[in-house]
């Protein structure tokens, strides 16, 4: 009954948080409409397939500010809006790839957690379409997560996800599966120097991509990597012939995102193609290597599409081939110009992250400042929208609680009364219980009593038969031969006197010896006579079995039948002796 009242107690109380909330909850449809303008008013300055959207310099401090703002507040809406699942997983892999391109690895994490989360809850709901089309979602989720987590250092949740990308990916017959195997490879090269095991996994992955992709650009990257790792072990022999082949497959691979020439990784090829010619002194293939890759970065300096990288790779191979045709001037030269762009390289750089590091902090103090305006706007809204309401709920809720503790008071009255009836009955009942289990003891003590008696009785009766046998033969015996049977008889009354005095008081003080040893075996064994527990003593007193015999006034047979009857009360098996058990008691 005290949980009904509690239930009907929380019921009206969650209708009445539900009134209360009404006003300020916003329907699935205003939630997609209000995102949807927000992301408009956001596309206005950046647009979310605008490449510059996902740079961090494309954004000064008050436009960061403004940026974040928004996203945080259309995020919000996620978790208002139903029905639009395919949306709503859409917007949560968009913000974690846009939080890992400007440089906020933790916010990605989330974004792209809500996102599995999201995907798990509602899959069944998806069509199949939908889901074959988020499986490539998935693969890159799992493999940017698992990116974002060793960027922080957290490398066993980094593996736990690059596990997850394999296994989901293994099943999948497209490029995926081992681009997984390549990516979990570069963690353990990159992050865990273990080049043994990274080496294996870019060797499988290497061999599924050459049987069934061999024109994706995957299969350079691989390459690729395989090559540095024997350059780390100094195979440079090794390395040689796969950055040639790198070489020549990216002067025509065309890349399946960007559908352009991958120049970077051109360069770079051709740049670990002349150092290692260089390294195994094959100073003719590098320079005839050095003059593919010349021409190839002046084209395309011309074009201006030569980053930062991929010209100081391009510097620093040229420094190390003129080093080796001993022309040092041109290579001091070359070091000289290498040194003042890596210097230009890192003021840059340093200015970039100071910068960044302002404008992140300003940003999460603006964030708190802006969360907390909201909060104080919506409650003040609140108020002034749900005072009358509120006071109305109130005193309808002060009146029901009131007759709902009346209820409970005069119920919880009623149970202790009849709980205290319940427990004198109870008490009545274990008393009259322990009543007649003392009866039932007695009744068994007396039972006891009464077979000793019985016991004593019989042999007596024997005794006295033999007496009566000791009279007739003197009856009938010569007159010469009763003298002597006379004194005979006499000598055996005497005896039979002097024994059963000697034997009542050693019994007596037997008794009073073993009263520990009696009250055990009682407790132990309830059903025991008399006669056996003197038994069990004289036995635990180490007495020979002819001895226990004339002290009980019984034959030889006689004890051997007590000993099998007190063997079974025992509850002895065949293989236990009867003296060792009661002297171990």
């Amino acid at each position: 009954m005290k949980h009904y009242y509690l239930s009907v107690l929380l019921f009206f109380s969650s209708i009445t948080a539900e009134l209360c909330s009404q006003n300020e909850a916003l329907s699935s449809t205003d939630a997609y409409n209000q995102y949807k303008a927000i992301s408009d008013s956001m596309a206005i300055s950046f647009p979310e397939d605008d490449i510059k959207t996902f740079r961090r310099t494309s954004f000064n401090e008050t436009q960061l500010q403004n940026y974040l703002s928004m996203h945080f507040k259309r995020m919000d809406l996620l978790s208002q809006i139903k029905g639009h699942h395919v949306f709503i997983l859409n917007s949560y892999l968009h913000s974690g790839n846009w939080f890992k391109e400007i440089g906020f690895p933790k916010e990605s994490i989330k974004s792209y957690k809500n996102f599995f989360r999201y995907y798990k809850r509602y899959e069944q709901e998806l069509s199949q379409a939908d889901q074959k089309g988020f499986n490539v979602m998935r693969f890159f989720a799992h493999g940017i997560l698992a990116e974002n987590y060793a960027n922080l250092g957290m490398l066993d949740s980094a593996i736990e996800q690059h596990h997850m990308n394999m296994a989901f990916t293994k099943n999948l017959d497209n490029i995926y599966y081992p681009s997984a195997l390549n990516n979990y490879g570069l963690l353990l090269y990159w992050h865990k120097k273990e080049l043994d095991s990274a080496l294996l996994y870019f060797k499988k992955a290497y061999q599924l991509t050459q049987s069934k992709f061999p024109t994706h650009t995957l299969i350079g990257s691989i390459r690729d990597n395989i090559a540095d790792i024997y350059v780390e072990y100094g195979s440079y022999e090794e390395a040689r012939p796969l950055y040639d082949l790198n070489f020549e497959f990216y002067k025509e691979a065309i890349n399946e995102r960007t559908l352009q020439k991958d120049i970077p990784r051109l360069v770079s090829a051709g740049s670990q193609l002349v150092t290692s010619n260089v390294y195994l002194n094959k100073l003719v293939e590098a320079q005839q290597a050095f003059e593919a890759l010349e021409t190839i970065v002046t084209s395309q300096e011309n074009l201006n599409l030569i980053n930062s990288e991929s010209r100081m790779e391009y510097l620093l191979a040229k420094e190390c081939l003129l080093k080796k045709q001993n022309n040092l001037d041109a290579a001091y030269a070359i070091a000289k110009h290498i040194n003042q762009y890596a210097d230009s390289m890192h003021k840059v750089a340093a200015i970039t992250d100071k910068r960044w590091q302002e404008e992140f902090n300003d940003v999460t103090i603006d964030r708190i400042a802006l969360n907390f305006k909201i909060d104080q706007l919506e409650k003040e809204n609140k108020i002034k929208s749900q005072r009358g309401k509120l006071r109305f709920v109130g005193l309808v809720s002060s009146v029901f609680i009131l007759l709902l503790l009346i209820l409970f008071l005069s119920r919880h009255h009623h149970l202790v009364n009849a709980k205290n009836k319940q427990l004198l009955a109870e008490q009545k009942l274990e008393n009259a219980a322990l009543k007649v289990k003392q009866l039932h003891s007695e009744i068994k003590s007396k039972e006891r009593d009464l077979s000793d008696f019985a016991i004593n009785l019989t042999q007596n009766q024997g005794w006295t038969k033999h007496l009566a046998d000791q009279l007739e033969a003197i009856k009938l015996a010569r007159p010469e031969d009763r003298e002597g049977l006379l004194e005979s008889l006499d000598q055996d009354i005497s005896n039979k006197v002097s024994f059963d005095s000697d034997t009542q008081e050693f019994f007596e003080r037997l008794d009073k010896l073993s009263d520990a040893f009696y009250s055990k075996l009682t407790t132990s064994y309830p059903n025991l006579s008399k006669n056996e527990i003197r038994l069990c003593s004289l036995i635990r007193l180490k007495i020979e079995s002819r001895s226990i015999a004339t002290l009980q006034n019984i034959t030889m047979a006689s004890l051997n039948t007590s000993r099998y009857r007190l063997r079974k009360k025992l509850d002895l098996s065949e293989n236990v002796n009867l003296d060792t058990f009661i002297q171990n008691l």
